[in-house]
């Protein structure tokens, strides 16, 4: 009888280190592969519980890969610190800086719910007093995480653009923006450190006249410019709207809304007791650009540059 194979004890013997070999080879393998994914960056599925401006409680991804927010201010700042191939849409207003032209429009009033959701954002962002709490909880309806901003003073801002920097990973990028617009608002600060502050009134609609009032970021605005808001009574309402006794009775020596010529036409001409007020007697009436003073952005050393200019 011929064997067609025999195996030695030898043989076996070196069969068997070899298999060990390779089993042992193939564990290790496996052992590195574990331990590769404990020590690389988490999963952009994995999430954290964080506290938004509002003291909402917000379950955000850890590695937000696709971001964007519902305000222009929110979106100058992502640009501004986000990585801009992670940010995957604009808003119909949100028109800074260029390179947000490029980006899908989300059309935020009223709030298209299902573009959004097609979009796939991993978080969006918000600001109070332009996105309502009735949207914000349709929008975490579709499973989408929203985090709210506010902000009360230029300090705020700065601290919105540090704080986006941790939820996004970049703090690096982060703080060198909100470094150099501290330093630049440190030096406005102390070239306007006069006692001399012009009294100003900003207008945001002339029929009925609603101003910004003492608790808006405008009013930081001013002082880091060298004035003072004439509003000097806190409403309720951020804007509250003002009746032409109360405007002549405050008497600001600056306005701020559009030029003299233009405000001669329709302002002053819808209430010409008006030209009474100082502001109007020494042609202190000045147009600056709005998206500059309304918008609580990384342009917020820019827009107190033109308030300076115009209240020197």
């Amino acid at each position: 009888m011929v064997k067609l194979f025999s195996v030695t004890k030898t043989g076996a013997s070196g069969l068997g280190s070899t298999f060990r070999f390779w089993l042992g080879f193939i564990c290790l393998l496996s052992f590195w592969a574990c331990e590769s994914k404990k020590t690389s960056a988490p999963a952009s599925s994995a999430f954290r519980t964080v506290t938004d401006d509002l003291g909402r409680t917000v379950n955000l991804p850890v590695l937000p890969k696709r971001v964007m927010a519902l305000t222009p201010s929110l979106t100058e700042m992502l640009f501004a610190v986000a990585d801009t191939a992670s940010i995957i849409a604009r808003t119909q207003n949100c028109d800074f800086p260029a390179a947000a032209l490029t980006k899908p429009v989300l059309n935020n009033y009223p709030m298209d719910y299902e573009r959004l959701l097609a979009l796939k954002p991993d978080v969006v962002f918000a600001t109070d007093g332009i996105i309502s709490m009735e949207v914000a909880a349709q929008v975490q309806k579709l499973g989408i995480p929203i985090y709210f901003q506010t902000y009360d003073s230029v300090a705020d801002i700065i601290r919105g653009i540090r704080s986006l920097g941790v939820l996004l990973h970049r703090e690096t990028q982060a703080n060198a923006v909100a470094d150099s617009l501290q330093t630049q608002l440190n030096q406005l600060a102390a070239d306007t450190a006069g006692p001399n502050r012009p009294r100003v009134l900003a207008i945001t609609w002339q029929d009925p006249i609603y101003v910004y009032g003492r608790n808006t970021v405008f009013s930081d605005k001013l002082r880091y410019a060298g004035g003072q808001n004439a509003v000097t009574e806190v409403f309720a309402q951020p804007y509250p709207a003002l009746t032409r006794e109360y405007i002549l009775k405050m008497n600001p020596e600056v306005i701020i809304g559009s030029d003299f010529a233009k405000m001669e036409k329709t302002f002053f001409s819808l209430y010409p007791e008006l030209r009474r007020i100082k502001a109007y007697q020494n042609k202190r009436i000045y147009q600056v650009t709005d998206d500059l003073m309304s918008r609580p952005s990384p342009r917020v050393v820019e827009g107190i540059a033109e308030l300076k200019a115009v209240l020197r």
